[in-house]
């Protein structure tokens, strides 16, 4: 069996505020086969975002990340220094970040932008990169590449800013590619235009894919893999067919329930109640215990571990199995 390609184990991130601390991410825990699609599911806040930038050395100064191993085709990025993390990343790790319109420079030609990912990274020549980046609009579906090469930002719509950052997040055919958001603001028509050419360019090069989403459907549409995390930790871990079928944790049957399916015509949406915890303390107790159905005594005085309830399916609840048969 392979190795993964990378491999998160125990991470737990804080940031420093003048009056507290937040505990973003709790020991979470979860690995990247080659060429898997991972998807990583959970509310705004949740620490999904936060778990694999800091991994990359991209988070906000007041931000520290506290202890964990990240291994990256048996590196550990944490040991690295800023300079080695920037020879990996945009190289051997793109990265597509949430909102295109301020990841792109305004006042640089989308063309530019491209070919300075490859020649930054020595990954070809000028002429070469020019030719690759006329390629990569092509394959991106942009129409007329080599005249809008010259173009700005300003001058494409949404679904065509994303399609070029996702051009230069593959212009040195990375082996991961972390996307974060890629399909949030855009119309569900574009949507799946997006998630069918990251489909194609992950199975033309045999990429791995991390989708950071808060969109169920996103997820279980085009991960072969997913991991729900709350509150900085992971809630469920499985296959996506086991996900959908069985899902064993309260919060991912809420995630489920709150958005209506093709075919589920008339079926009312149900919404999660509550809000999600403060991270001001770090977990002592189940986090979804103030918004859960199935909430004990036992809950709220002893944090859940990960464990399994079925083959590759990991479950971080008391009452998993009451939770799987409520499903079935």
């Amino acid at each position: 069996m392979a190795e993964p390609i990378l491999s998160i184990e125990d991470l737990r991130v804080e940031f420093d505020r003048s009056e507290d601390k937040v505990y973003a991410v709790n020991g979470v825990s979860f690995q990247i086969d080659p060429g898997q699609a991972l998807g990583i599911v959970g509310e705004s806040g949740s620490g999904k975002s936060v778990t694999l930038m800091s991994a990359l050395g991209l988070i906000r100064e007041n931000g520290k990340v506290k202890s964990g191993v990240v291994q990256f085709e048996g590196k550990n990025l944490l040991k690295m220094s800023s300079r080695q993390l920037e020879d990996i990343r945009g190289r051997e790790i793109g990265v597509i970040f949430q909102d295109p319109m301020t990841s792109l420079n305004p006042v640089m030609s989308i063309g530019d932008q491209i070919m300075e990912t490859m020649l930054t990274h020595h990954y070809a020549g000028h002429r070469e990169a020019f030719d690759r980046t006329i390629q990569l609009l092509h394959e991106m579906g942009i129409p007329d590449p080599k005249a809008r090469f010259k173009n700005y930002p300003h001058e494409f719509s949404g679904g065509m800013r994303q399609r070029i950052m996702i051009a230069i997040a593959l212009a040195c055919e990375p082996q991961l590619l972390i996307a974060d958001e890629p399909t949030t603001a855009l119309d569900v028509t574009v949507q799946m235009q997006i998630l069918a050419l990251l489909q194609s360019q992950r199975e033309r090069k045999n990429m791995s894919v991390a989708i950071i989403t808060h969109d169920f459907g996103v997820a279980t549409n085009f991960c072969d893999k997913i991991v729900v995390l709350y509150a900085g930790q992971v809630m469920e871990m499985a296959d996506t067919s086991a996900f959908i079928q069985n899902p064993a944790h309260p919060y991912t049957l809420g995630l489920k329930n709150s958005i209506i399916e093709v075919g589920q015509r008339g079926r009312k949406l149900e919404p999660i109640p509550g809000m999600a915890p403060t991270l001001t303390e770090p977990p002592t107790s189940c986090s979804f215990a103030d918004r859960c159905p199935f909430v004990t005594d036992r809950c709220r005085e002893e944090l859940p571990k990960l464990r399994s309830v079925e083959s590759n399916h990991l479950v971080a609840c008391h009452r998993a199995e009451e939770v799987l048969a409520r499903a079935n």
